[in-house]
């Protein structure tokens, strides 16, 4: 039967049309984005767990530049500590040349005193971004500077907790029966240099010596931490009355300076390793939270490309479904005639 009032076919034909035309529309949608699920009502939890894991994709990032900032601070005092301890070991070497018999203390002293001076302008020029590991400043509170952290990653948890992950450099030995820090110069103004390796009088007190030598006096004279200097502190240099027991115990007081300078170049090329080794981790886990990302809401681009031709084919039969449909009641007119 045929009816002029209620076209059956012509309505079916536009059900068709218009079901192909939003598949097309979804199609066409994920072909430009790129995107398989570009917003909640796609898929309401893949879309939840992509944006809080682009949200930490972002975290990552800024945790990657924290670590490579770590390593260029890192790498400054390390550059700044070997040159250390390279002018301490030639310091050491005129000491010991100042025991020979004859020799002309008083020239020595004037080159000794320009390798001290180097080593200042070394500690304090050591700096990366107002950062600087080899030395406290007269307002500086080495206590509560505590030890310098680089962020090393971050982290979320089964429970959904999150936290940053922090890389810790022992810099600083306190509290103490004796505060130690593995800065080369403390010119604090609440101390009297027992926070550097260059200035305090703690090798001649280990030593057991009556004199405090340090080779480069600090600037302050506080005793907040560990009270007044038990020594008469003296800063190591050459004169004509200096005798030779007193070079002696010059010598054996650098030698334990650069022992432990030594030990903390070491120090300084471990954590430079390991902010390397995090670094790579922290790039790696980049690439593999934004390669899951991708598997959850990226569209497979030869799919979407396949099904866009069927249903550009669909919508073209469609069209012409729809067409024939609404002919028929204008055939009915020639039963008319």
């Amino acid at each position: 039967m045929t009816s002029i009032i209620t076209n059956t076919s012509a309505t079916a034909a536009l059900a068709v049309l218009r079901n192909t035309n939003a598949k097309l529309g979804t199609t066409q949608q994920q072909v430009s984005s790129g995107y398989r699920i570009d917003k909640a009502s796609d898929n309401a939890a893949y879309w939840s767990i992509a944006t809080t894991m682009r949200s930490d994709d972002k975290a990552l990032s800024a945790v990657q530049d924290a670590i490579g900032m770590g390593a260029a601070v890192s790498d400054t005092a390390y550059t700044g500590m070997q040159s250390a301890i390279d002018i301490v070991s030639e310091i050491k070497a005129k000491l010991v040349a100042a025991t020979e018999s004859g020799v002309d203390k008083a020239k020595i002293n004037d080159e000794l005193t320009q390798l001290k001076d180097q080593l200042r302008a070394t500690a304090t020029s050591a700096s990366f971004n107002g950062q600087n590991w080899l030395y406290y400043g007269k307002n500086d509170d080495p206590v509560k500077i505590g030890n310098p952290q680089v962020p090393g990653s971050f982290v979320r948890d089964a429970n959904g907790n999150v936290s940053v992950q922090m890389v810790t450099f022992n810099r600083l030995h306190y509290p103490s029966w004796q505060p130690y820090s593995y800065t080369l110069v403390d010119d604090s103004s609440l101390t009297h240099g027992e926070f550097g390796v260059l200035t305090t009088d703690m090798y001649a007190y280990n030593l057991g010596l009556s004199k405090g030598y340090m080779l480069v006096k600090g600037s302050g004279s506080g005793s907040t931490y560990s009270g007044a200097p038990v020594l008469p502190q003296v800063e190591i240099g050459l004169s004509a009355a200096t005798t030779t027991k007193d070079v002696t115990d010059m010598i054996s007081v650098v030698d334990g300076m650069l022992r432990d300078m030594t030990s903390y170049g070491s120090a300084l090329g471990s954590l430079t390793k390991r902010i390397g080794l995090q670094d790579d981790f922290v790039s790696n886990l980049r690439d593999s939270v934004q390669s899951g990302i991708g598997r959850l809401v990226d569209a497979n681009m030869e799919d979407e490309s396949s099904r866009l031709s069927a249903l550009q084919t669909q919508q073209q039969l469609a069209v012409q479904s729809l067409s024939i449909a609404n002919s028929s009641s204008q055939r009915i007119l020639t039963l008319f005639q």
